[in-house]
């Protein structure tokens, strides 16, 4: 691949929403109640084992870029070759248009439960998905651009949890500990897989201006993200008893209901529709990975590969209508995403370890 020019990169302090838009999305309205289920009102240690462990992750990401290729697609060329290396570029492929089939599938059933409930998931999909391809065909630098009103504009969203307090009873989390260590591992296995999305860092490295320098911003996003996710988890388990939490799939958008301003009488529907904006980065992030791993094995441009990816997941979406089925696809996305994310990328790193080492004897 050609070097990236100047005016497509962008600066290190971007990295920051980068990370943090693609790491709250659907996840964030509903994983207090998959922790608790496991951890109890322990889970709240397992929120910090899971932020820190991505912390790790993203430490071996840097170090693969450094050691091998600038990126996810020339790293596997690097170390398995053309033909091997192309068919874990599109294992990634799948990975991502399936990232995206479930983002956005999951936000509409909430829209469904919570707002319009014959809602048309095809047409839905359709318009969103349509906004998606228009964004990255605008390039790297628009994805970035929209991460960014993302992270910001729904922030405020954080502040209404607040409303909460006076009715919650921190007693509940006593004893501390109360948990084996294997619950808390599991616990930190499952809000894992709500932290995935930041593996999308090692495919747009070659984007970031002054690289070094971006590091501090990469671990600051994870950090913040995971503070964000420990608040809201600490918000939970102190306004829901422990049977309550277990029962609500989305715990977060019941504790909006509490919420009452004089001009909104159900503050929940204003967040859903600003949920909108949260997923937005997510599903265009992980379409332009997506297509940018397309142009690298198979040589197909991005502007075509956009609506390829794109009409692929418009045709899927509609596919999966019941719980079931959304719980499964989630499942399995999830359990993938792990094995990519605490297994692969630390293999990937000593395979790129190996030979480089091998190649500077040679």
């Amino acid at each position: 691949m050609l070097p990236v020019p100047e005016n497509r990169k962008i600066s290190p302090s971007l990295v920051f929403f980068a990370i943090s838009s693609v790491q709250i999305g659907v996840g964030a309205l509903g994983f207090q109640r998959i922790i608790a289920k496991t951890a109890g009102y322990d889970a709240w240690i397992s929120v910090i084992i899971a932020g820190l462990a991505t912390n790790m992750i993203l430490w071996f990401m840097y170090k693969i870029v450094e050691l091998g290729k600038e990126d996810l697609g020339e790293n596997h060329r690097y170390v398995y070759g053309k033909w091997i290396g192309g068919i874990f570029n599109t294992l990634f492929i799948f990975y991502f248009t399936t990232f995206i089939i479930i983002v956005l599938r999951t936000y509409i059933e909430i829209v469904q439960v919570w707002m319009f409930n014959d809602l048309n998931v095809f047409l839905f999909a359709m318009f969103f998905i349509t906004l998606c391809i228009y964004i990255v065909r605008g390039g790297f630098r628009t994805v970035v651009g929209i991460a960014f009103f993302g992270v910001v504009v729904p922030s405020y969203l954080i502040i209404l949890f607040g409303f909460t307090i006076p009715y919650s009873n921190f007693r509940h989390f006593l004893p501390i500990l109360d948990h084996s260590a294997k619950d808390l591992i599991k616990a930190s296995y499952q809000m894992s897989l709500t932290y995935m999305g930041y593996e999308s860092f090692i495919i747009y490295y070659p984007f970031i201006k002054d690289k070094q320098k971006s590091k501090k911003w990469a671990h600051l996003a994870l950090l913040s993200s995971t503070g964000l996710y420990l608040y809201t988890a600490l918000i939970s388990f102190g306004y829901y008893s422990e049977e309550q939490i277990q029962k609500y799939v989305w715990a977060t958008l019941t504790t909006w209901k509490i919420v009452h301003l004089p001009v909104v009488e159900r503050f929940e529907y204003v967040g859903i529709a600003n949920w909108c904006l949260i997923i937005l980065p997510n599903a265009c992030l992980a379409l332009w990975c997506a297509t940018r791993l397309i142009k690298q094995t198979y040589r197909i441009p991005q502007r075509i590969g956009v609506y390829v990816v794109g009409a692929i997941a418009l045709f899927i979406i509609p596919i999966f209508k019941s719980r079931e089925q959304i719980n499964l696809i989630n499942n399995l996305l999830g359990s993938l995403g792990f094995v990519i994310n605490f297994i692969y990328i630390p293999f990937l790193f000593i395979c790129v370890w190996i030979v480089k080492k091998v190649k500077n004897k040679t």
